[in-house]
């Protein structure tokens, strides 16, 4: 139990100043100062402390309890993840679920954006397909869907990063997707305020920054232990900004696509790379 609390810590404080860093780059890439690092870190410790209010208009059951489902699916991908290295169909399901809660957590406010957002998070739901299918590739080149064993299949053949690079691509289109103001993030497309998050207050937006923050270090952590393997958590350390600060720079330079055009993008470059994949395995 204490490996966990202290994984799930690392997890928030870790994932939080990421957020930051992010942000930060997003803001010197289209030269302004931005906010402080630690920025992001600050408003989700303070929104615990905020008065919350509840909309009128709300599914009490719903708008509240998805909110605790949300931090409870990303503390079992902690576990499952950076705690007992188990199996990625494990973190496929727990995905799976958080995209539920992205559904009904905008559905339950009753607010016109969370609802448009939540029916743009059905649409994007055909774009997590790259997810599966990179667990389908790994399981071929390494024989195994097991986290701790495809880490050390590594240390023995080598990075899957080299073998199978455009798997290692799949997957970050998929890290892109879930960065903050990426040009797919439909769902929290700036058009509809904060999305499915618009309506939540107090204590509330402070469960879901927590999530964000622990999301985005599962995600990282996952990408750099089943495509590079036992590297150490100063590797893992180096690997998280380097991922942050290019996606950063791509959602700085890029703008939001439109629903359809993100769908589409996404779902063809990993068809493309889901071919090309299993031609390198193969031939």
């Amino acid at each position: 139990m204490a490996d966990i609390l202290i994984n799930v810590i690392i997890a928030f404080l870790a994932g939080s100043l990421l957020l930051g860093l992010h942000r930060k780059i997003m803001a010197r890439v289209q030269k302004r100062p931005g906010p402080p690092v630690i920025q992001y870190l600050l408003h989700s410790l303070k929104f615990f402390f905020k008065e919350t209010s509840i909309p009128k208009t709300v599914s009490k059951v719903f708008y509240i309890g998805i909110v605790f489902i949300l931090a409870a699916i990303w503390i079992v991908g902690v576990i499952v993840g950076p705690v007992a290295h188990d199996s990625l169909l494990i973190l496929f399901g727990v995905y799976a679920v958080y995209k539920i809660v992205e559904h009904n957590s905008g559905s339950s406010s009753g607010s016109p954006y969370g609802k448009l957002s939540c029916v743009r998070a059905v649409l994007s739901a055909a774009t997590e397909l790259p997810l599966f299918a990179v667990i389908v590739l790994i399981y071929i080149k390494t024989g195994s869907m097991n986290i701790g064993q495809i880490m050390t299949y590594q240390s023995v053949n080598g990075s899957l990063a080299f073998s199978i690079p455009l798997a290692a691509v799949m997957f970050f289109m998929l890290l892109l997707t879930k960065s903050p103001y990426s040009p797919f993030a439909i769902t929290k497309d700036k058009s509809l305020v904060s999305g499915f998050e618009t309506e939540h207050f107090g204590f509330l937006r402070g469960f879901m920054m927590f999530s964000e923050s622990v999301a985005w270090y599962v995600m990282l952590w996952v990408f750099l232990s089943i495509f590079f393997g036992p590297i150490g958590a100063i590797g893992y350390l180096i690997g998280m900004i380097i991922i942050t600060f290019i996606t950063g720079f791509i959602n700085a330079t890029t703008p939001i696509l439109a629903p359809n055009h993100a769908v589409m993008a996404q779902i063809t470059i990993g068809a493309i790379c889901f071919v090309g994949t299993l031609v390198m395995i193969f031939v």
